[in-house]
């Protein structure tokens, strides 16, 4: 990737001398924009742009080339690609559309195998270019002037990362990289992040992303560079909606959203809600210091600001400095006798400019006050310009040592001041919400970043036995297994399972229930019934033989008139557990990220409750533990009313044994129990129903 960042030569095919194409803008920013290499225009008809000979081919240019950008139709980029690998290009930058993101995805393919054949990597199709400060560097269509700076960008949508350069400008935000990413055909974004997280310039990345190809890699990476580097993602495709927009729009499927963000949240990245907000954060992140602990203090002149301010700390997860007798020694002397040294501080709105500048020196010298929101509503004591002085002279002092950020509220002065000052670097908001956000990502993103991170061992699984029981089921064309079989997967992972037998006709559903003991449950066993509820193929809570005799015959005629032709391998009959709470565990193959676990509320309304928390498998048990932790239901597990709190650590256990066989056994495409019934502490859970679906046994691992 460093040559694509810092190339010593550049080719562009498709330059041009009118300004209206793309290949006369490329050529003009390189030119323009103090590009420290070479520049060869590359057209048929030859002749000069900006005092700059044009090459009429490739062949002609004597040089070596590490890079060339693409701005030709479609149908003459293979023979373009061609010329390179013949050269011995380096990278190809494919601004050229119509490729996948149209349905023309076998050329796109035959470009990406020929390049590879000849040792080229190929950025795109479909993009609008690649910026580099590394190498004073903008071979792209977008806007020139752009600033240097410390926040990468990249991006999948080209028109939005165009729309992304002129927004930093405007918000004097500098970039140490910008990169389209387009269609993905071979870069894509973790091949960015990993040159990134070692790129010395780089201090935050802005990923805007529409679809995942590769998601097992771009987790792994993600949790490295993180480790490193601020990441901040804005991910569209959040509705079903959007999500087909955007699978239309470049070709590639947005996964499903709930993964995403669990997955993002696991890797230590940081989502944002909108572009506004991606802006704002990654302009703290790269100037901001580290806290060096958890609490902060709010300095306001307005009650009603202040309160705002402590809402939005509970909603972005900041703590307050709460030590009352620390906090009135810092602020009695700037307070008057009707103010409040409480956290929020407030100085009434009497204060002055210099009163402010007293107090945020108090919270600079207090120890046990770790970042400071600083909130200004303007009153007429206020001199606005002298205002401006004491935020610029108080951000500096503040900059290297502890996190502030300032909320400026009033009127037409006020809020040229916020312009004015945001567009030197100071982190000054009009919106209080916007300001308290900014740090409490700052504090997001020190928690991931002191997290301990453990690497997680394989656990031992009994592999063996599973692939037998799924190569039965697999050469009876199947590709999901029975009830007793998926109850053997479930014994060989040593789950608790209620007793149950098959019964083949109505005496060996008797002999079963008095043998188990009452009261059972009897469930239908078929290979084209996977619903049984649905069907009728479901009976509680028997009580008796009469009983067990009538559901036997009523299981039967319901999935009979459910599916005529079912295939009826017989009935489960199974010791009907005793009442706890019902959770569902579920592990899958997901399509954008591979192997993924999932724990929620579950029983009969797991789709209409959604409660539910995903991550990317394998977990460890700090992690399954967070995962149920995450749960809206949480506190039904920890004990409510007078009950006993649940075995967490039982159900911890199903989602550390699931998520390592859905890792470990690639032929398993989905794992569910539903539900896993969680009883008092120290009493286990129980799988009461088991279901996995399958396919290629025994080819994949």
């Amino acid at each position: 990737m460093r040559t694509l960042f810092q190339p010593r030569t550049i080719a562009v095919f498709g330059a041009s001398t009118n300004q209206a194409k793309i290949g006369y803008r490329v050529v003009e920013n390189l030119l323009q924009g103090g590009y420290q290499g070479t520049v060869y225009p590359i057209n048929p008809h030859g002749g000069e742009i900006l005092g700059c000979p044009v090459f009429q081919t490739l062949t002609e240019i004597g040089d070596e080339i590490d890079v060339a950008v693409m701005a030709i139709p479609a149908r003459f980029v293979f023979d373009a690609v061609v010329e390179c690998g013949k050269k011995g290009v380096k990278h190809l930058v494919l601004i050229s559309s119509g490729f996948s993101e149209v349905g023309n995805i076998d050329e796109e393919e035959r470009i990406v195998h020929y390049a590879r054949e000849h040792g080229m990597r190929v950025l795109g199709p479909n993009v609008f270019g690649v910026f580099s400060d590394a190498s004073s560097m903008n071979a792209t269509f977008g806007p020139s002037g752009i600033l240097p700076g410390h926040v990468a960008i990249i991006t999948q949508s080209g028109a939005l990362g165009i729309a992304m350069i002129g927004k930093t400008a405007a918000e004097s935000l500098g970039l140490s990289a910008v990169v389209s990413v387009g269609n993905k055909a071979d870069i894509d974004e973790s091949d960015l992040l990993e040159y990134l997280g070692r790129d010395e310039r780089t201090r935050v990345i802005l990923l805007y992303i529409e679809g995942v190809k590769n998601g097992d890699r771009l987790e792994q990476t993600l949790r490295w560079v993180t480790r490193r580097k601020h990441v901040v993602v804005i991910k569209s495709g959040r509705s079903k909606r959007g999500a087909m927009a955007a699978a239309s729009h470049t070709g590639s499927l947005a996964g499903a959203d709930d993964v995403f963000d669990a997955v993002m949240k696991q890797c230590g990245a940081l989502r944002a809600e909108s572009v506004q907000d991606a802006f704002n954060w990654v302009q703290y992140l790269a100037t901001a210091p580290a806290p060096v602990g958890e609490d902060a203090v709010i300095v306001t002149n307005g009650g009603g600001i202040g309160v705002m301010a402590t809402d939005a700390c509970e909603k972005y997860d900041i703590a307050l400095f709460d030590d009352q007798k620390r906090l009135h020694e810092a602020f009695s002397e700037v307070m008057p006798d009707f103010g409040s040294s409480k956290n929020p501080v407030d100085l009434t709105g009497q204060a002055t400019a210099q009163d402010y500048e007293q107090a945020l020196e108090a919270s600079l010298a207090e120890d046990g006050i770790h970042a400071v929101m600083a909130l200004y509503c303007e009153t007429a004591l206020f001199d606005t310009d002298q205002f401006g002085g004491l935020l610029r002279k108080t951000f500096e002092r503040f900059r290297e040592l502890k996190p502030i950020v300032f909320t400026l509220f009033g009127g037409a002065k006020i809020e040229a001041l916020v312009r004015e000052l945001r567009r030197e670097g100071i982190p000054v908001f009009a919106n209080v919400y916007e300001a308290v956000s900014c740090l409490g990502v700052l504090y997001r993103a020190w928690r991931n970043h002191n997290k301990e991170i453990k690497e997680i061992g394989r656990l031992l699984l009994p592999l063996d036995r599973i692939d037998s029981i799924l190569r039965t089921a697999g050469n009876d064309q199947r590709g999901f297994l029975l009830a007793h079989e998926s109850s053997a997967v479930a014994e060989a992972l040593g789950l608790q399972m209620p007793q149950s037998r098959v019964a083949g006709n109505l005496d060996e559903a008797v002999q079963a229930a008095e043998s188990i003991g009452y009261p059972v449950v009897m469930k239908i066993v078929s290979r084209d019934i996977i619903h049984k509820s649905d069907a009728g193929g479901v009976a509680l809570d028997l009580q008796t033989k009469d009983e067990v005799i009538d559901a036997y015959q009523a299981i039967r005629r319901a999935c009979r008139a459910y599916k005529r032709d079912a295939k009826i391998e017989g009935v489960e009959v199974a010791e009907m557990v005793h009442p706890g709470v019902e959770t569902i565990i579920g592990a899958r193959q997901d399509r954008s990220f591979g192997p993924t676990v999932m724990v929620g509320l579950g029983g009969i309304y797991v789709e209409v409750m959604k409660d539910v928390a995903f991550r990317a498998a394998p977990v460890d048990r700090a992690t399954a533990l967070e995962m149920i932790a995450d749960l809206r239901s949480f506190p039904l597990l920890m004990g409510v009313r007078g009950e006993k709190r649940k075995d967490i650590e039982a159900v911890a256990d199903v989602i550390i044994k699931l998520s390592h066989l859905i890792d470990q056994c690639r032929d398993i495409t989905d794992i569910e129990i539903n539900p896993l019934v969680a009883y008092d502490v120290g009493e286990g859970a129980k799988a009461v129903d088991v279901r996995i679906l399958f396919q290629n046994p025994g080819e994949v691992r």
